[in-house]
């Protein structure tokens, strides 16, 4: 056994416990961290603006702090970007964690010292939990990869800017650094395909035992594995035993990831963004994601019915219910305050808080009332697939409102690894099941309303071809589940069959 692997399980057995008691503590510690955050924001702009002094329970933290997006806390964000201080939270940021946003353009979410380690240190929790749960720690001392973006960085009014999968490749701890591929200057590549090519050749010969990524993206990683080997991943490493991966919802990739494959691994699934890591999964037997309740994040949820409202009803952790839900809000030791990270979730389990991420509050279909989210086409597409014998490599969802005569209709661009046999069914198979995950859309169709579903089939790599036109592939680029409207879906007339 390696000596990383011996080395692992005692600590993994400490942080473990660790983990364990602040399940139990949830809720005292999320209201511990509100009083910390507004304590020590009190003297900056945006705690003078919003009379942080008058604050003393989290009634009166829902009365000073309104909801806001990206665009409202932009004012303030411009000053930190000309070098002021003491504007979101005491002193200037870290580093800025540059994303890209569908409608506000590049956005810069501020990492302080206070929250650098909510980044680090959730995703070696994350390795550790699993450590001692299974008992597993031999990959620790093999090859591992995390397909990210290039940690090369600007500087913003003296502030390091950059993608945040580079900004923490900047602190991977010395321990590992060793165990890291690809090198340095391979991540540094812009250009995603030929970045991949660099990194198929520098991980082939490897002993690779931990591969870690978006999805997508890691099927892609394969892909070029195998068209390279000819084989499968699990016979090019054979030490291979856990995939890390998060950004979408696994299930639609799943089948195909073990495919390619060839055996069965574990997984672990996190769910990071740029203004924090929120949760990630603690148990192979448990469904969902462990919360992250005490790591400078303090949480509130908004009801899907509630979302955009004005006067929307905001919960606290203790408030919450299982199968319902929720937008999620949060306020962070970097400055982020009443924050809509644009992300809906559902509770699993209560005790202790774990969630599932059921979609995008911008993407979902509402063109005729219906409001479809993520999670139910994702849960219609693995549905009807599996009873027709189809294979899906990826696929996005528009509505068609037809002008004139005929109904209008939801169209499903999909890319098929295997096409079923009857396509028709297929679309009459999908249709049934979204009926069944939404009584909107049940009641349109049963109404005459709508039509039955299109199905449009994408040629093959159709959608890395879409993803390269408009500049986003790889890296930390996700294709939209959902749209409201045809933006996409015209574009993607180019790529059909």
């Amino acid at each position: 056994m390696h000596v990383k692997s011996l080395l692992a399980r005692p600590f993994a057995g400490f942080i473990y416990n660790k983990v364990k008691k602040e399940m139990a503590s949830a809720v005292e510690d999320q209201n511990s961290i509100r009083q910390y955050l507004i304590k020590s924001a009190q003297h900056t702009m945006f705690g003078k603006d919003h009379g942080f002094d008058r604050i003393k329970n989290y009634e009166d933290f829902k009365k000073q702090i309104p909801v806001r997006d990206y665009e409202a806390l932009r004012p303030y964000v411009e000053k930190v970007k000309e070098g002021k201080q003491n504007i979101l939270w005491k002193g200037k940021p870290l580093y800025f964690a540059k994303t890209s946003g569908t409608t506000s353009g590049a956005k810069y979410i501020p990492i302080s010292k206070e929250s650098i380690s909510n980044h680090i240190n959730t995703a070696r929790n994350a390795l550790l939990c699993y450590i001692a749960q299974t008992g597993k720690a031999d990959f620790t001392g093999g090859k591992m990869i995390f397909l990210s973006g290039s940690p090369e960085l600007d500087r913003i009014g003296g502030v390091p800017s950059g993608r945040l999968s580079g900004i923490v490749n900047h602190h991977v701890p010395p321990y590992l650094r060793t165990n890291q591929l690809p090198k340095y200057e391979t991540n540094c590549i812009e250009d995603w395909e030929t970045k991949l090519d660099k990194i198929v050749a520098e991980t082939s010969g490897k002993d690779m035992t931990l591969i870690s990524g978006i999805p997508p993206w890691v099927q892609m990683y394969f892909d070029r594995l195998v068209e390279k080997h000819g084989k499968k991943v699990g016979e090019i490493f054979p030490n291979f035993s856990l995939l890390v991966y998060g950004g979408v919802n696994f299930e639609p990739y799943k089948q195909k990831l073990f495919e390619s494959i060839g055996k069965e691994i574990d997984s672990i699934e996190l769910f990071p963004a740029s203004e924090g890591f929120f949760a990630f999964q603690d148990s192979q037997t448990e469904k969902g994601m462990l919360l992250n309740t005490n790591s400078g994040i303090f949480f509130e949820f908004i009801p899907s019915d509630q979302y955009g409202k004005p006067d929307a009803t905001r919960l606290s952790l203790e408030e919450v219910k299982v199968d319902q839900n929720y937008a999620l809000i949060i306020s962070n030791n970097a400055g982020l305050w009443g924050y809509d990270i644009g992300d809906m979730v559902r509770f699993v389990s209560t005790d202790p808080y774990r969630i599932v991420v059921t979609g995008r509050t911008k993407h979902f279909i509402s063109a005729f009332g219906e409001h479809v989210i993520g999670e139910e086409v994702d849960y219609a597409m693995q549905a009807a697939a599996a009873d027709l014998g189809a294979k899906i490599t990826e696929f996005t969802v528009a509505p068609m409102v037809v002008q004139g005569e005929g109904k209008s209709y939801h169209e499903w661009f999909v890319e098929f690894e295997k096409m079923p046999e009857n396509m028709d069914q297929l679309a009459l198979a999908l249709d049934n099941y979204l009926r069944q995950k939404n009584t909107y859309y049940d009641d349109l169709i049963a109404g005459g309303i709508l039509r039955t579903l299109q199905i449009s089939p994408v040629q093959k790599d159709g959608f890395i071809q879409y993803m390269r036109s408009i500049g986003k592939l790889g890296g930390q680029n996700k294709l939209p589940r959902l749209s409201n409207d045809r933006k996409i879906a015209d574009a993607l007339k180019e790529f059909l069959i």
